[in-house]
């Protein structure tokens, strides 16, 4: 006697369907801003009514749709709740760590990732190893003032003028070597090539035969959270590593959620 066909394949197949057709609707939500009716939502994913509104009630009932006026839906609350839980969980270094250790194999040279704290830079990471033939001098929690590294640069150029003088008038913009940018018209005009460049240099600024470069990262809200940087001897440092360095940082700040105007 021949078994009974099992029906586990249609009704997982019937699962995904349902699972496609919420995801189409929550998708042509999150394309208006204002409350969408039944028919036009049922005209924009291809859903019989029947089927949409039935999808959308229960869509409702847990919160990821909030029904507005009668006919009328938009996104739930819940979908901010969850998307906060997810914000929070992102932490730069964790998305930086892995795209830092690739960029390290690819130059062979240290690898920073460093945050502002007032008017200095934080290392907060970094991917190195002994090929790179290079002593890092500050330490992972090391501290340096932002005109005079690659990545405090690009935080400064992100600021208004009036905001980078208050900084040059409580700082002092004190040197640390013969290279150092000390006067306040030449480093508004060193921001001025960052902006124009989209990164930044360091040309012993801060330490005698040490260069850098950096690269910003941001995160979902477009704001400038990190900066990426590669060290190496003066003599050494290539600009074939812009790219590479840029793509890396735009790499980190897509896993933090920023999504880049075209």
């Amino acid at each position: 006697m021949p078994r009974p066909r099992s029906n586990t394949t249609d009704q997982g197949k019937t699962a995904i369907q349902v699972i496609e057709r919420m995801v189409s609707l929550l998708d042509t939500l999150a394309a208006h801003p204002d409350p969408v009716s039944l028919k036009d939502l049922s005209a924009r994913t291809g859903l019989h009514p029947s089927t949409a509104h039935r999808i959308l009630n229960d869509l409702v009932t847990a919160r990821f749709v909030d029904r507005s006026d009668p006919g009328t839906y938009q996104l739930g609350i819940r979908l901010l709740e969850l998307g906060n839980l997810v914000k929070t969980r992102l932490n730069v270094r964790d998305a930086a760590l892995g795209p830092m250790r690739e960029l390290h194999r690819a130059t062979g040279q240290p690898v920073n990732l460093s945050i502002r704290q007032g008017d200095e830079i934080v290392y907060i990471e970094r991917a190195l190893s002994e090929r790179s033939g290079m002593q890092v001098v500050r330490a992972v929690g090391g501290r340096a003032p932002l005109h005079l590294t690659s990545v405090g640069k690009l935080f400064l150029a992100a600021d208004d003028t009036r905001t980078v003088r208050a900084y040059g008038t409580r700082t002092g913009l004190a040197g640390h070597t013969r290279n150092s940018i000390t006067e306040p018209a030449k480093l508004e005009r060193e921001l001025a090539l960052v902006r124009a460049r989209g990164y930044a240099r360091d040309n012993e600024e801060l330490e005698p035969g040490v260069r850098c470069i950096a690269a910003g990262i941001r995160d979902d809200s477009g704001r400038l959270v990190a900066g990426l940087s590669i060290s190496a001897p003066a003599e050494f440092i290539q600009d074939d590593w812009i790219d590479q360095l840029c793509l890396t940082a735009d790499q980190i700040s897509s896993a933090l959620g920023y999504e880049r105007d075209e």
